[in-house]
């Protein structure tokens, strides 16, 4: 797959903008910036669908070792009878680009980062279309990530091997638990028969919400 420009309003988000016209030469370092990345990503990502029950420490996922424990992934998926797990990168050009501006650019390299952020939640916005089409005409939960809440980023080892995304898109998991490439994601998707509260679409269950700048302003990240 590939994408034809970056969300420029999410990436100036991320970097604070509040809205109002963008100065012409910050537009000019982003154009720059969007180029090198756009040549540079090549995007990706893998998903499958699983059967999940409820247990004592959390939700156990049906014919895997994977345990998604904690009480917030198990509000999360409340009332869903699968979840989807989903990983999702912009390959390591991404990383590129932007180790290449901290070397001597950081206002680009900031810049950089930022679209980069923008552009995978844009890989995740259609890998999420795409198990939506492909499960059917179900009721869907937002994206659900370890380290959210409190559903610990030591899941994501396992994840990745569930997942096969290291062989499958590249993606591998470092000692200090972070993804390699490093503009990468993973997730899961609660799916129901029944109809999912709004409170699990949204901002309710992230560990960022009390200090979220774009809850401060009555906006959200996307989820």
């Amino acid at each position: 797959m590939q994408l034809d420009s970056l969300n420029r309003a999410e990436a100036f988000r991320y970097m604070g903008h509040k809205g109002g016209e963008i100065p012409e030469n910050i537009n000019a370092l982003a154009d720059e910036c969007e180029g090198k990345l756009l040549a540079a990503i090549r995007p990706n990502y893998v998903w499958r669908v699983f059967d999940i029950e409820k247990t004592g420490g959390g939700i156990s996922v049906s014919g895997t070792s994977l345990a998604l424990t904690g009480n917030d992934i198990t509000e999360h998926l409340r009332g869903c009878e699968r979840c989807a797990l989903m990983c999702a990168t912009l390959s390591i050009g991404a990383d590129s680009v932007i180790r290449a501006y901290e070397s001597a650019e950081m206002e680009k390299a900031v810049i950089a980062d930022c679209l980069a952020s923008a552009a995978i939640e844009q890989v995740c916005d259609i890998a999420e279309r795409e198990i939506q089409a492909a499960v059917g005409d179900y009721h869907y939960t937002w994206r659900f990530s370890p380290g959210y809440g409190d559903l610990p980023l030591g899941l994501q080892r396992q994840f990745i091997e569930v997942l096969q995304a290291q062989k499958r898109i590249g993606v591998t998991v470092t000692d200090s638990l972070i993804l390699i490439p490093r503009k990468s994601v993973t997730a899961v998707i609660g799916i129901s028969t029944r109809e999912i509260s709004k409170g699990r679409q949204g901002c309710s269950s992230c560990n960022m919400r009390e200090t979220c700048q774009f809850r401060k302003n009555g906006k959200h990240c996307g989820g």
